[in-house]
């Protein structure tokens, strides 16, 4: 069986961390109790932007009711809140797991509300004898004000590390994002900004005020289908 790319994505509602100066962040939404303080990032992580890909950024998450700082790696945790991997496995905001039972080719929705939909396609395959298929999340829909938004991890034969698997369009026009990091593109008025966490493979997708969504495309493996 030949093998392709799969996105493994971690859906974070949350509002955005702004950087203030230096090694202060603060949070813009009114609603919060950390509301236009200026809080100093931790000694292990001072910055929000590093240019180390590897290192971990300082983060605030605003609708925590502790306004505190906190150290965390950008790339997707297939464990933490919001994680959607595997074949597909969510974790709530409430740290409650929960798996879905999706269909090869199909469109499924994962966020909804009266501004802010995100939409799944699944691929998939059924092994001899299951009743139902093993599914993937192969591509992502952001749908926002008048916007679209969309990304895809292109099918591959052989899995190459060295190779970029991910394939972005907005508003129905492909676009374009350099490899390397860090490599950042925004829109021309600054509804989304997308941005390389390593040279490849891995992105961060900023809707400012709305929703921060950590992306990494991974191999199906093998062992995948029998799990």
């Amino acid at each position: 069986m030949k093998t392709g790319g799969i996105v493994s994505v971690i859906l974070l509602v949350i509002v955005l961390v702004v950087q203030v100066s230096g090694e202060f962040v603060t949070c813009p939404n009114r609603g919060s109790k950390c509301f236009l303080k200026h809080l100093k990032c931790p000694s292990q992580c001072p910055l929000t932007s590093p240019t180390d890909p590897n290192a971990k950024v300082c983060y605030l998450d605003c609708n925590s009711p502790v306004c505190s700082p906190e150290c965390k790696n950008r790339k997707p945790n297939c464990s933490g809140r919001g994680a959607a991997c595997l074949d597909p496995r969510f974790i709530g905001a409430d740290g409650i797991v929960f798996y879905f039972h999706g269909r090869s080719n199909e469109h499924f929705s994962l966020v909804s509300d009266l501004n802010l939909h995100i939409n799944a396609r699944f691929i998939g395959l059924r092994p001899d004898g299951r009743t139902r298929d093993f599914t993937w999340i192969q591509a992502l829909g952001i749908l926002f004000d008048n916007h679209k938004f969309s990304l895809e991890a292109s099918k591959a034969a052989k899995w190459d590390v060295e190779v970029d698997h991910l394939n972005f369009s907005y508003n129905g026009n492909e676009l374009a994002i350099p490899e390397g990091y860090p490599s950042v593109w925004k829109s021309a008025n600054n509804e989304i900004k997308v941005e390389r966490i390593s040279s490849k493979n891995s992105v961060i997708i900023t809707l400012p005020e709305v929703a921060e969504i950590s992306v990494s495309v991974v191999p199906i493996t093998k062992q995948d289908p029998q799990i």
